[in-house]
Parts: C-alpha cells; sequence; structure tokens
C-alpha cells in the first residue's frame, strides 16, 4: 500500500503557506492516499505572546506571504494576553481524524482558514468547535447515532476527551521518533518503507519531480 504521510501543524505559517502546493499536487493523483500526522509545532506553550516574539512572527509571516502569494491577518495574535499554543489546533485535528478520517484535510485547511484569513482564535474551544462541526459536515462527514451531522457540542467533546488528548500526545511522540523538526514534512511511504519527499516549503512542480524521483528509484530496485 502506498502513501503521503504529512507531518504538519495547523497553526504553521509555512504549511499554511504550502497548502495550494499540496492540494496541486494531491489533484494530479487521485485516489492517493494521505494520513496528516500532527507535529505540535508550539504544543503546550503557555507564555503570553510578548512584542520580541510578535515581531519575528510577523517576519515569518511575511516571508510566507512572499513565497505562497496568501493573505494574513493579524487579529488574532495581536490580542492582548495571546498564547500560542497549538495543542488545541492539532487535538481539533486529530478528533476530526477519528471522526471521519476522509474529511480530515478539510478540518485541517478549515482551521487554517479561520485562523490565518479570518483572524479567529484557535487556541479556543468554542472556535474550533464551530469550525470544525461546519467543516465536517460540509465535507459530508458521517452523521451520528440519532442521525444528524455532527454539531459544536458533539465535537467539543470528543475534543475534550482523554482519548484524543492522549491520541494527539502520541502524534508529537511519533514525530519526534521520527526526528522531525520542522513542518511541513512529506512522506512517501510504500510497503512499509519511508521515504521524506520534501522538508519545508516547495512549490509543486518541485514536488512531482521529488515524488517522481522516489517512485522511480524505489521501481528500479
Amino acid at each position: 500500500m502506498t502513501k503521503l504521510i504529512y507531518i504538519a501543524d495547523p497553526m504553521c505559517s509555512w504549511c499554511y503557506g504550502f497548502g495550494p502546493e499540496l492540494s496541486a499536487l494531491l489533484d494530479g493523483l487521485p485516489g492517493l492516499r494521505v494520513e496528516i500526522v500532527l507535529g505540535g509545532l508550539r504544543a503546550y506553550n503557555d507564555a503570553v505572546m510578548d512584542e520580541v516574539m510578535r515581531t519575528e512572527l510577523m517576519a515569518h509571516w511575511q516571508k510566507v506571504h512572499d513565497a505562497s502569494g496568501l493573505a494574513f491577518s493579524d487579529q488574532t495574535v495581536m490580542q492582548e494576553n495571546f498564547i500560542y499554543n497549538t495543542e488545541p489546533a492539532c487535538r481539533a485535528v486529530v478528533a476530526a481524524r477519528q471522526w471521519a478520517p476522509d474529511a480530515t484535510m478539510a478540518v485541517f485547511q478549515a482551521i487554517q482558514q479561520a485562523f490565518y484569513v479570518d483572524g479567529r482564535d484557535v487556541t479556543r474551544a468554542e472556535v474550533l468547535a464551530e469550525v470544525c462541526s461546519k467543516a465536517l459536515t460540509a465535507a459530508g462527514a458521517p452523521i451520528d447515532a440519532a442521525g444528524a451531522p455532527i454539531d459544536a457540542a458533539a465535537f467539543a467533546a470528543l475534543w475534550e476527551s482523554d482519548e484524543i488528548k492522549q491520541a494527539t500526545h502520541a502524534d508529537f511522540a511519533q514525530t519526534r521518533h521520527w526526528n522531525i523538526t520542522g513542518f511541513p514534512t512529506l512522506v512517501l511511504e510504500r510497503d512499509g518503507a519511508l521515504d521524506m519527499v520534501t522538508s519545508g516549503f516547495t512549490a509543486m512542480p518541485k514536488l512531482v519531480e521529488q515524488l517522481q524521483a522516489l517512485v522511480d528509484r524505489q521501481t528500479a530496485a
């Protein structure tokens, strides 16, 4: 079985910039399975963002904008007492992955849209519950036992569960086990073997070239 493993964080700006490149790649590879593993860029951070960090962050975002052309809103990070903790958003993606694996990417992208474009605070439970439940419903996620699409309350309960908290921590541990420290990272898995496709922002034509080189090498072997 062949699949791509995407190690990323929805609150990682380079992952946001990489989104259109990855989508373009996948559009040309219909049927290829993609598994998202959450990296935990700033997971469990509890420090209030100061001006030094805010300035550094804005510089990073400008670089991503220059490379990708994507828009950014600084509305959330300019808030007083904002804490850049990416664990809640990562956990929301893990919850979505459990509820509807095929909709995981849609939820990941919805969180990015909410944070980077709409300027919403996706460290907050109520924001995540609203954004993710809507994304799951729009993606045609399975209905619940009562025959209704998942709503914000049901998603919040799943997100708060010990099971999802532990699964999120397990993703972070897996990322460390692979010695991956930068996001986004894209890995090709085929017959249990793992090969790095790219680490960091890469434009779609280069992605195709690197992926094809891996496939050709494995085929020749």
